[in-house]
């Protein structure tokens, strides 16, 4: 017999959706202790912040803003840290690189965690960790914190405001979620917690993908015009819940780490993280070798959605072997995901795969439009 299987699952605390439910946060919040500290940057802050302050201060707690730098980095968190001393509660607000930045000052205080996405780019608001980068913009590290947010509040008024762009990467990177995490339960690969998943994570991870295909046109129509459906709900869910605890306990692969190879490369520091893993989404389809139809299928749902699928769209129009060689190399380090792939993956590989991937995808695209 073989060494028995540890199945591992986690997942936030809390989880509270809808229209304006940022008015109640402090009921939801439901925290002891004295002060919070709620990080956001200044347009975020003049979005929620009232609402927040106002929130939490009726519940007896003092507040104070500290002002987020504009990426997850380092220097960041420390400056964050240095002003959250004695905090009985941080909460970020905003995107996910504040939110990552917000999780790694909780963590090392020790504190409990509320995070409110004002957009639906990422599936960051549910995980127990942060994506932390260079000051240039480069992609560095994911930092594992062991806990995940006590809280996660997500107003659909608020994302539905936001530029639709955030919302149409958050869908893309929901759509990578069932493909990375079906290769890494097919692989018998560990997920983030280093264990193996559970069926639960997998069949959420599948639903993940069948909410945005089944609901995000129409979703989309519908932030076009600020309005918050039904859609708009499942979508919003299945990009911050569904995609966040389907990476986490079903596991990561090739299409983050192509993300991450990306973000080496400058002129794709312009492209939402949704955008990148998108590309990257279409590479892992090609370096596994998936039939041409769903290779197709994906394009074809990418492009109703208005996704990114050539290097083109993400800021690189002529790539230089040069600069493909670096994306490659930085997605098959040593602690990336792409290693959880049911084979051994080179940095030539990868190549192959990204150029495959941008002409097919480029071929696919072009049979669409007319003339």
């Amino acid at each position: 017999m073989g060494a028995p299987v540890t199945r591992i699952f986690r997942s936030p605390s809390a989880y509270v959706q809808g229209r304006h439910v940022i008015d109640n946060i402090g009921e939801h919040a439901q925290t002891d202790g004295s002060r919070a500290v709620i990080i956001a940057d200044p347009a975020v802050r003049g979005i929620v912040g009232d609402s927040i302050r106002s929130g939490l201060e009726a519940t007896g707690l003092t507040t104070d803003f500290v002002d987020f730098g504009g990426t997850c980095t380092d220097s960041g968190i420390d400056r964050a840290a240095e002003e959250a001393e004695g905090a009985d509660l941080v909460v970020g607000a905003g995107g996910g690189r504040t939110l990552d930045t917000a999780k790694a000052v909780a963590a090392r205080h020790d504190t409990r965690m509320v995070t409110v996405p004002t957009i639906a780019s990422t599936d960051a608001p549910t995980s127990s960790l942060s994506v932390v980068y260079t000051e240039e913009g480069e992609f560095e590290e994911l930092r594992f914190h062991g806990v995940h947010p006590d809280l996660v509040l997500v107003d659909t008024a608020v994302i539905a405001a936001a530029p639709i762009r955030f919302f149409r990467s958050g869908i893309a990177d929901a759509i990578a979620t069932r493909f990375e995490a079906e290769t890494a339960i097919e692989a018998g690969a560990e997920n983030v917690f280093g264990g193996q998943s559970t069926r639960a994570a997998r069949a959420i991870a599948r639903e993940c993908f069948r909410t945005v295909e089944a609901h995000g046109e129409s979703a989309l129509a519908a932030v076009e015009r600020d309005a918050v459906t039904k859609n708009v709900e499942s979508v919003v869910e299945a990009a911050t819940l569904l995609s966040g605890i389907g990476f986490e306990s079903g596991g990561l692969a090739a299409a983050h780490a192509v993300h991450d190879g990306l973000t080496r490369i400058e002129p794709t520091h312009d492209a939402t993280h949704g955008e990148k893993v998108n590309i990257g989404t279409l590479t892992q389809l090609v370096l596994e070798g998936r039939d041409i139809e769903e290779f197709h299928d994906i394009v074809d749902l990418s492009l109703d959605l208005n996704l990114s699928v050539t290097l083109a769209q993400i800021g690189l129009t002529d790539p230089s072997d040069e600069q493909l060689r670096t994306i490659a190399e930085a997605a098959c380090q040593p602690q990336e995901t792409i290693h959880n792939e049911p084979f051994d993956v080179s940095p030539e590989a990868v190549r192959e795969a990204l150029v495959t991937a941008d002409e097919l995808a480029r071929q696919r695209r072009n049979t669409r439009e007319p003339g």
